[in-house]
């Protein structure tokens, strides 16, 4: 099963990527991961993609796709895959479209989770990080995991903010090109549900992120 992941930062989709990596034993493949993995591999893609990172550059989708691709190919991914962070707009989501079928791989899945803007920043600005173990739930903006005071609702450990959770301007900037349905994220995933209602061999399943994680989990695995 090889499943395209969409939602915004402070969804969940993290999260419930990993779960469904565990319950299907699917590599879970992450945009970022792949560029490290290049780069610290010093493959002829990772040092091209170096090469405009060291520049502040966005690296072109002619290295990143084949790069995808490569991933996407390997011995671990035989049995299916779960892509997470590409594509980021349309324009790469139609190349990623064209490289796959190209490549003869067929996408069965893609999964979008729906949130309200303003619920996602808040979600990402309430976490807090337990002192003892950071897997701690708890967010100030969720009433079924808010802390006690400043304390850890499951140990009663003192709290702390990352502060990228706190950038609310990186935040925003982010989101806007998640939300964008012209041609931010959105469009892409959007380009995927045309897809899928127009060849039908795609199964488009689309997820409200509001409920807690174990909801959302349970309703994602009964679609798929």
């Amino acid at each position: 099963m090889d499943i395209l992941f969409f939602g915004p930062n402070g969804s969940g989709k993290g999260t419930q990527g990993a779960i469904l990596k565990d319950k299907y034993s699917l590599p879970h493949i992450e945009s970022g991961a792949i560029f490290r993995e290049n780069i610290k591999g010093g493959t002829e893609l990772g040092i091209r993609a170096k090469e405009y990172i060291d520049k502040g550059d966005l690296v072109p989708d002619e290295i990143t796709i084949p790069m995808i691709l490569d991933r996407l190919q390997k011995d671990d991914c035989k049995d299916g895959w779960l892509l997470d962070g590409f594509p980021r707009n349309k324009v790469q989501a139609e190349k990623l479209d064209e490289s796959l079928k190209k490549a003869d791989m067929k996408l069965d899945v893609v999964v979008e989770i729906i949130l309200d803007r303003e619920i996602a920043k808040n979600r990402i600005m309430g976490r807090r990080l337990c002192v003892n173990d950071n897997n701690h739930p708890n967010n100030i903006f969720i009433d079924v995991i808010k802390p006690d005071g400043d304390k850890c609702r499951v140990c009663g450990g003192e709290l702390s903010t990352r502060a990228d959770d706190q950038d609310e301007e990186a935040i925003n900037k982010r989101h806007s090109i998640y939300y964008d349905t012209d041609s931010g994220t959105l469009a892409s995933a959007y380009y995927f549900k045309d897809l899928a209602e127009k060849e039908g061999n795609i199964k488009y399943i689309i997820l409200d992120g509001k409920p807690s994680v174990k909801e959302v989990a349970e309703e994602l695995i009964a679609k798929l």
